[in-house]
């Protein structure tokens, strides 16, 4: 997963503070995966993470990604001297904030979803929580 084309190819690393006001409650399905830390998740973890859901739904119900890799990473070459400028972007990351709703999960049972939820969430370095879409409106 990586944008077709982006307006600047290197952007600066940006600020992390604060909470997800957006995109922090569930609009698709019925059950969500929700993260409790901030931090940035590659391209590569969230399609790990959508295979891991996929294949334990055994292509039942729908899936949907509620995150994008917008932001690009960069890095220099090992043992290269000061100087010398910016490195190339070398991967893509999706900024997410406390609150930001990762994966949604519709048409499987609740069990079925959690299991699939907690496959994804090994798959990434961050603290997350099953919700429903019940307790997120009590």
């Amino acid at each position: 997963m990586l944008p077709s084309r982006v307006k600047h190819r290197k952007t600066h690393r940006g600020s992390r503070a604060g909470n997800a006001t957006t995109g922090n409650k569930i609009s698709y399905g019925e059950f969500g995966l929700q993260t409790l830390d901030r931090g940035w998740i590659k391209n590569t973890q969230i399609e790990a993470c959508r295979i891991a859901i996929t294949r334990h739904l055994k292509r039942k119900g729908n899936v949907y990604i509620r995150i994008f890799p917008h932001k690009p990473v960069t890095a220099r070459p090992p043992e290269t001297r000061m100087g010398k400028g910016k490195g190339a972007p070398e991967f893509w990351v999706a900024v997410v904030y406390p609150g930001t709703m990762l994966f949604e999960v519709a048409g499987v049972s609740e069990a079925l979803a959690r299991d699939a939820c907690r496959l994804a969430a090994n798959k990434l370095g961050l603290r997350t929580r099953f919700v429903t879409r019940q307790s997120l409106t009590k």
